[in-house]
């Protein structure tokens, strides 16, 4: 296809015969992303005559053609100077009837014709690539207030306009990744919470039964329908972001235990697709870790549900929905930074501050020990599970797991040896100046014995290092001369002079405080702490 025919015809005003030429080309370019660089400049004259015709008054299907042309255009970094100007936002701002600062934009009807609502989708699709691939672009579209008047636009979107409103919530949610002033700015001024509330609200069908308890999925409907889910994802992407924001406000709260709410509601769903249905809970936990941690026993009182009464009447299914997330993201054994970390962060925050879900979680990740002729990393339940990762390669992965089973350990060191072994629990002891024992700072209900028999009977000779008992390794030394003895001495006393001197070990100790220091600056040695006390719930 020439770009030559293509910006004669659109220089000549011939707009039917510019709508087939880009048809044409739009065809033989729709899965382009690599673009030649020898033809840069003609497609940058290109988007500037896309603009001039879009300004004209051509028939619908002609400005969905060449917003389409413009939106495969756009994938190229390096042609977007005419778009990103004031006047390239305004006017496809103007097409997708999102009234900006400067621009027209006259909402979208029940009445319009498809080829109308194409030319608004299409619109948009331009604007999501341009924001997204232009820093220009984005200080533009901030500077018009693009953000409030997509507000305004979406609450005149009806459910009938699928793709306009699924492509509004991305607009919205580019913006507000890309710029942190736009962030607060949506949710200060636009009141883009309530508005992105209602979305969830519509979208997952929420049927209010308490002031903050929604009616338990109907069995005849148990599926979110794929469009729903859909606009539920992109709704939960952009309130993520929107909720980054300081929020101090004192009519949040009831706005965001409403969240809290909804998100309980979403956790009980599934869509048609089990990869959906995690995406779907993943971005409603990763909203969940966003939010203060007080509201979050939204997620556990739910009276007209009814809960269980050894946990005072709270409701633990979206606990233990959590916990299986949790699970399946570990035996996944992958992207464990980004899949695992928001739910062990949810879980800990939570268990630290509701009484209730540490309690139950304790029971389910910690359950009393009996058999501790294995080590704690070796195993399939959840406690393997996460003590093995408290030796992964990624800092914040392992703390996250330790910082987990700490909590859930009163944050006691003794009991946390008891269920890991000191060696996996070394990082962070040494991270929070526990290494000679104590407790975090948080304050815990009183601690009461909670052992088996079992453990108890086998308590003095479990290795405190490992966690588990170990079987007496045979004495290398006992068949050996004393010639023998004093060679590998004086050996081993050489080895360690050479790497003193080297400077490749440093003999360290820990202070009172429990924080490593050289040798000669500690009070008192290092050495393993004492083994555990046992706690309960």
């Amino acid at each position: 296809m020439s770009m030559r025919d293509i910006l004669s015809e659109i220089d000549g005003g011939d707009d039917e015969r510019v709508e087939q030429l880009l048809q044409k080309y739009n065809k033989e370019n729709c899965r382009t992303f690599a673009f030649d660089h020898k033809e840069e400049d003609g497609r940058i004259k290109l988007c500037q005559g896309l603009l001039t015709v879009l300004k004209r008054p051509v028939r619908p299907l002609c400005q969905s053609t060449c917003l389409e042309t413009l939106r495969i255009l756009s994938r190229d970094k390096r042609v977007l100077g005419p778009i990103d100007t004031r006047e390239g936002i305004l006017t496809l701002a103007g097409l997708a009837r999102i009234r900006a600062t400067g621009g027209v934009g006259e909402p979208l009807e029940e009445e319009q014709s498809a080829e109308e609502e194409r030319v608004v989708v299409e619109a948009l699709k331009c604007l999501c690539n341009v924001v997204f691939n232009s820093v220009a672009a984005q200080q533009m579209c901030a500077d018009v207030q693009l953000a409030e008047g997509l507000c305004a636009h979406l609450y005149s979107v009806s459910s009938a306009h699928h793709e306009v409103g699924l492509f509004s919530l991305r607009l919205i949610f580019l913006l507000s990744a890309l710029r942190t002033d736009v962030r607060g700015t949506l949710r200060k001024e636009a009141g883009a919470v309530r508005l992105l509330t209602g979305v969830l609200e519509r979208s997952l069908d929420v049927r209010w039964v308490g002031p903050y308890e929604a009616a338990p999925p109907d069995p005849q409907t148990p599926y979110i329908s794929p469009e729903n889910n859909e606009h539920t994802i992109e709704a939960l992407k952009a309130l993520f972001n929107i909720t980054l924001t300081d929020s101090s406000e004192e009519d949040n709260d009831h706005q965001l235990r409403l969240i809290v709410g909804i998100m309980r509601h979403l956790l009980l769903l599934k869509t048609q697709s089990e990869d959906k249905t995690e995406e779907a809970h993943s971005h409603a936990i990763n909203l969940l870790s966003n939010l203060p941690v007080q509201c979050l026993d939204v997620l556990i009182d739910v009276p007209v549900q009814g809960g269980l009464e050894k946990y005072g009447g709270k409701n633990m299914d979206v606990v233990q929905l959590l916990l299986d997330f949790m699970e399946r993201r570990i035996d996944k054994g992958s992207n464990y930074k980004e899949g695992l970390t928001p739910v062990l962060s949810l879980m800990t925050e939570s268990s630290r501050y509701h009484r209730e879900i540490r309690r139950y979680l304790k029971t389910q990740v910690l359950p009393p020990l009996k058999d501790v002729k294995e080590r704690p990393e070796i195993g399939c339940t959840v406690r393997n599970k996460l003590v093995r990762i408290m030796t992964h390669i990624d800092l914040g992965v392992k703390q996250g797991a330790a910082e987990f089973l700490f909590v859930l350990c009163k944050e006691s060191v003794d009991n946390l040896l008891k269920y890991t072994g000191y060696g996996n629990a070394a990082g962070l002891l040494m991270a929070r100046g526990l290494l000679a024992g104590g407790r975090g700072e948080t304050q815990y209900s009183s601690d009461e014995d909670s052992d088996t028999e079992e453990y108890k009977s086998v308590k003095p000779f479990i290795n405190p290092i490992t966690g588990h008992i170990e079987h007496p390794m045979p004495n290398p030394m006992e068949e050996m001369t004393e010639e023998q003895k004093e060679y590998e001495a004086q050996k081993l006393v050489n080895m360690i002079d050479e790497l003193s001197r080297k400077e490749l070990i440093r003999p360290m100790g820990v202070r009172r405080d429990g924080t490593l220091a050289p040798l000669g600056e500690t009070i008192h040695g290092c050495s393993p702490p004492p083994s555990s006390n046992s706690d309960s719930d």
